[in-house]
């Protein structure tokens, strides 16, 4: 706790730069982490024309959640953690070379310390945030089929994304790329990021509807979106890939959810039961 006290005196620089009011946000003291209120929605999860593992694009139900609008940052993982195990270091950059389990225990260690119920997001979070969330504009399948391989923000890659053309094969500070239409940075390109699913190639097929959390079980856990090392076709909102919970690499980072409405006990204390996401 004593470092986290800390490091929000390092944060009020970083703050400037990262604010932005005209979006959907909340501040959580006191690590300074930005989390987006994601309106729940209904929309097409996976991409019918890419890799047999995002298909069938399917509709999916989500309730409202919140998403951080950057990924977790190494002064942030410093701060709780008392380490930095990124190879590139700086402040300001997302944290690399963490693994699925490590994530676990920074998220167990930051809900003890400040009283919170952060988590991993779902992959169907993850792709419905990275798409826009309600911004999106799906009218039909056919849609699906068009857009399927976009970028987050769907402009051109060196608007939205660190990826190889352009990221002289490093991480990079956080969200100095375009955020997408709910302001959430960097999600097609600068770490890809661990979700709280384990992976199964055909899991798609069964089609779950409302706020499905993946597999029951598994050896790999889900990884979304593209890094800093990805071309650009692996930069899309449907990529998925499968790591070990062991799994460390220099592009591999995570950002924050937590449940909007996260039900509590008598005491007012978030019942850790009643928060999805957690395997």
């Amino acid at each position: 706790m004593k470092n986290i006290i800390l490091t929000l005196l390092g944060a009020i620089a970083f703050t400037t730069s990262m604010a932005q009011r005209k979006y959907n946000l909340t501040v959580h003291e006191p690590l300074r982490i930005y989390m987006v209120n994601v309106g729940g929605g209904r929309f097409y999860l996976g991409d019918d024309t890419s890799a047999v593992d995002r298909r069938p694009a399917h509709a999916v139900m989500l309730d409202d959640y919140l998403l951080s609008a950057y990924e977790v940052t190494q002064r942030q993982w410093r701060a709780v953690m008392d380490n930095n195990p990124s190879s590139y270091q700086c402040d300001d950059c997302a944290v690399t070379n963490v693994s699925w389990n490590e994530v676990q225990e920074f998220i167990a260690r930051l809900n003890k310390a400040l009283g919170a119920n952060y988590r991993l997001p779902t992959e169907a979070e993850w792709e419905y945030a990275a798409r826009g969330g309600q911004f999106e504009r799906i009218h039909g399948i056919e849609d699906v089929h068009a857009e399927g391989k976009h970028l987050s923000g769907r402009n051109l890659p060196q608007t939205v994304a660190w990826y190889s053309r352009n990221s002289n094969d490093h991480i990079h500070k956080v969200g100095l790329k375009n955020a997408n239409e709910l302001g959430i940075y960097d999600m097609s390109g600068n770490a890809e990021e661990w979700c709280s699913d384990f992976y199964a190639k055909t899991y798609f097929n069964s089609k779950p509807v409302k706020n499905p959390q993946g597999p029951e079980s598994g050896l790999s856990h889900v990884v979304r979106g593209g890094s800093y090392e990805s071309d650009m076709d692996e930069c899309s909102v449907t990529r998925r890939a499968a790591y070990l919970p062991d799994t460390k690499s220099l592009s591999l980072g995570f950002r924050l959810a937590a449940d909007a409405n996260p039900k509590k006990d008598c005491c007012g204390e978030v019942k850790k039961e009643c928060c999805r996401g957690q395997k």
